[in-house]
């Protein structure tokens, strides 16, 4: 409990380097709830980042935040920020239907852009921004969907104890207690591109694509709850959904945003068919195979708590008739709050105990602006297959996918 106490506690009290004379200067568009937590918070124990101004639609607002989170600059407009030549980089935290529209005119303006998930409101959207000819230049700006959970420590571990290939089943659940949300919530609003899968089921797509290294073939199936009236009419409040994947593999997803009173970690088990295992102690008419079940509990912020589960189950059994001889289960429990935790090919790699996943994606944006190694990334073409399988979940659904933005017709002119 004390080291729980102690990481969170560094997370939101960190260690406040000087910055660099070359930081990145940050603008945010919009006075969002999420970007404290997401940016400025994690932007304080980074050398080479500067929170510099924020814009709202309501002034009042932005000058409230700014005072809040210490920002020096307050604009007049999200266009404004774009304008200043002092600006690196955006942060675009806005509700998703807006995402594509300022996330085209900062890389047109020649920012660097952290977006939100998820990326853009549908497929369409994301096939035009992420292929914008400014992004294929060599100094051309840097895009990043800030899938923030895929790079902590947690994250990566899970992963190398999977092999992709022999995964056959993965399950990914998530919620929100009916008291963190509010029906006026942008999450309830179709016209804003809302809904649960939006919101907390990206996070549990995106896993089962990872799990299995590989995009889905079909949904089979997608149960929803949506709302009743106006803007919720076409919003789902949860959702169950079924995928198949390639060689007959099967995902299922499940989200609310209107769970339980008590809330309960988000998690991902992948599990693994019957594979052979070399073992020479054994009789030449012998073989030995195992099964293997792997589970992240704490899928989306690790750093409050999270837990990694390895289940082994092993056989010995004939080669001729398959008769099982013995059988037996091992099983082992894993923490990563950091690399160096993680150890073995990761314990080089940067990080301290109180980063926030959040903190872990800042150092690789970073170093992608400044054109050195980044360890891990989320590619366009990932991000573009994330929002197909959205897509195919809504249709499957029949509430529809999410409205494309209006500002999709000028892409032409």
């Amino acid at each position: 409990m004390a080291a729980m106490i102690g990481r969170i506690w560094g997370a939101f009290n960190p260690p406040k380097p000087p910055k660099s004379k070359d930081a990145l200067k940050f603008g945010i568009l919009g006075a969002a709830n999420i970007a404290p937590l997401a940016l400025v918070g994690p932007a304080k124990s980074h050398p080479e980042i500067v929170i510099q101004a924020v814009a709202a639609r309501d002034r009042t607002k932005a000058e409230a935040f700014a005072k809040a989170n210490n920002i020096p600059e307050v604009k007049n407009s999200y266009q404004e920020i774009l304008d200043d030549p002092n600006i690196d980089c955006v942060f675009i935290p806005l509700a998703n239907s807006l995402h594509f529209e300022w996330a085209v005119r900062s890389i047109r303006a020649g920012k660097h852009v952290l977006l939100e998930k998820p990326s853009v409101s549908n497929s369409t959207e994301a096939e035009i921004l992420f292929n914008l000819p400014e992004l294929s230049k060599h100094d051309g700006p840097v895009l990043l969907e800030a899938f923030h959970n895929r790079f902590y420590p947690a994250w990566s571990f899970f992963r190398s104890l999977i092999t992709p290939a022999d995964v056959v089943h993965v399950s990914s659940n998530s919620m929100i207690p009916w008291w963190g949300t509010g029906k006026d919530d942008i999450h309830f609003n179709y016209d804003l591109a809302g809904g649960t899968m939006m919101a907390m089921g990206t996070y549990n797509f995106a896993a089962l694509r990872l799990a299995f290294d590989a995009d889905p073939e079909e949904c089979l199936s997608c149960d929803v709850t949506p709302g009743t009236e106006g803007v919720h009419t076409k919003c789902d409040y949860d959702f169950t959904a079924k995928f198949r994947f390639p060689n007959g593999a099967i995902g299922e997803a499940h989200s609310t945003l209107k769970g339980p009173t008590m809330w309960t970690p988000s998690h991902v088990t992948a599990t693994h068919k019957q594979v052979v295992v070399p073992d020479k102690t054994l009789p030449v008419d012998q073989e030995k195979v195992q099964s293997r079940q792997v589970t992240l509990h704490g899928l989306i912020h690790g750093i409050f708590w999270h837990r990694i589960d390895v289940k082994d189950v092993f056989e010995i059994r004939h080669r001729d008739n398959g008769t099982v001889i013995k059988t037996w289960t091992e099983q082992k429990s894993h923490k990563t709050y950091s690399f160096s935790e993680a150890g073995e090919e990761f314990a080089g790699l940067p990080g301290e105990t109180y980063w926030m996943s959040y903190r872990y994606m800042l150092e690789q944006f970073v170093n992608r602006v400044k054109g050195r190694k980044t360890q891990y990334w989320v590619s366009r073409e990932d991000s573009i297959a994330q929002m197909k399988m959205l897509d195919m979940a809504y249709e499957k659904s029949g509430l529809g996918v999410r409205p494309t933005s209006a500002y999709t017709a000028t892409m032409a002119q």
